[in-house]
């Protein structure tokens, strides 16, 4: 079998991106199971690899975009232009099918606002630039996978985002990434968004308003889905096994338990893109960065998961 070439963009200059796309694409695991392109800047890539005792003759690199100058430990212009130039090179490399998949190191939200890039993350870029109008963040992590209805919006907010049509677009994406990682007659759970479901309206309706008419929607098309079941117990079902795939109503909703099991090797996974694109479930650790103290577990999961969903659709 032909061996995946996975493109592994740095992210963001100032933060740990470098430190841990460098120690994924050079971990013994990862080297045997596919290859690795960096996409990123030489020399910030060689002084990261000088700070982890890397050979930096080990890693392929191709650089798009030259750094010029950036600031270790805090966002700035350079590093975001840069972040939106390694991300845009590996997308169109998946897209000629020069790439199997697209593993991106972390970005800063504020660092992009400094470039003048008003996307909120990779994700809502990734989208635009595909021209996808349906899509959805799912994160993996131990035997729990979270699809969020709703991501970055205040709490207060997310009642009245929430519709049943995202919902019910929310459980097909589900469907359809059970489909990419293998999961034979997958039984899909959507949460509800009250304490106990609302408790028959007394503590919200959205459950029966909205909720319940998207899951039935699902029923109808002959999806194996359940809810909305409490918020409190979902997780619990995915984690023994009984459901496959959490369809969660916000974000901290989905992350909470996700993290609680699976801080330091969660993926974060964009479904519904043409191509196959995952990312550690963290951030740029502007705290510890360029400090040779970043964990790049998260990293090597995506990794491994990039080259799985990349399987899962070639044989689709």
């Amino acid at each position: 079998m032909k061996r995946r070439l996975i493109a592994i963009t740095m992210g963001d200059a100032g933060g740990i991106g470098p430190e841990v796309a460098l120690k994924a694409a050079t971990n013994d695991d990862i080297k045997a199971l596919c290859s690795v392109v960096m996409i990123g800047d030489r020399g910030v890539l060689s002084e990261a690899a000088t700070l982890s005792g890397i050979d930096i003759e080990e890693v392929n690199i191709v650089e798009p975009f030259n750094i010029k100058s950036f600031k270790k430990g805090i966002p700035s212009r350079e590093s975001g232009l840069a972040a939106y130039h390694y991300i845009k090179h590996a997308l169109q490399g998946c897209l000629r099918g020069e790439f199997s998949a697209m593993v991106t190191a972390p970005i800063s939200k504020e660092a992009l606002h400094l470039a003048g890039l008003q996307w909120p993350g990779h994700t809502e870029m990734l989208a635009d630039l595909t021209d996808t109008k349906r899509y959805a963040m799912m994160l993996v992590g131990g035997p729990l996978k979270v699809i969020l209805a709703t991501t970055h919006i205040a709490l207060r907010d997310v009642p009245e985002v929430l519709t049943e049509d995202t919902i019910y677009e929310k459980i097909i994406l589900a469907l359809e990434a059970a489909v990419l990682l293998g999961i034979k007659s997958p039984v899909i759970a959507v949460a509800g968004l009250n304490p106990h479901c609302g408790e028959g309206g007394m503590f919200g309706d959205e459950e029966e308003r909205i909720i319940r008419p998207a899951v039935e929607r699902a029923l109808s098309l002959g999806v194996q889905v359940r809810g909305p079941l409490p918020p409190d117990v979902v997780f619990r079902l995915a984690y023994t096994g009984s459901v496959d795939i959490v369809v969660s109503m916000y974000h901290d909703q989905g992350l909470i338990p996700l993290k609680m099991i699976a801080f330091e090797s969660g993926v974060n996974v964009t479904v519904g893109l043409p191509v196959i694109r995952t990312s550690p479930d963290h951030g740029t650790a502007y705290d510890i960065a360029w400090s040779d103290r970043a964990n790049p577990q998260s990293m090597i999961e995506a990794i491994k998961l990039a080259v799985m969903l990349s399987e899962g659709k070639k044989s689709e």
